[in-house]
């Protein structure tokens, strides 16, 4: 879990900054239009920085408080499973 997070961690924080570097200049411009693209760019920022927790630090964090539940629900509800009867396999022909 922890290589697959650390792997994970360098496409995701390059991408994110490269969405926030491309989008601060919208965020703080000031002139014509520049409105409008403030209105398309919070959101854009915002989101980014939203999926980025998300990813890296809730649902990693989710699932290993999920990892660390799941002995004690086996332990709780043991199911005893029953072996199948040997059954042969007739053969054509016989």
């Amino acid at each position: 879990m922890r290589h697959g997070a650390l792997r994970g961690l360098r496409p995701i924080a390059m991408t994110t900054s490269v969405i926030l570097a491309r989008f601060a200049p919208y965020m703080c411009g000031h002139g014509t239009g520049s409105e409008v693209m403030r209105r398309i760019a919070a959101p854009m920022v915002g989101g980014m920085i939203t999926t980025t927790v998300l990813t890296l630090i809730v649902i990693p964090a989710l699932y290993f408080i999920w990892a660390a539940r799941s002995p004690l629900r086996k332990q709780r509800g043991k199911v005893e499973i029953k072996k199948k009867p040997n059954l042969k396999l007739l053969k054509q022909g016989d």
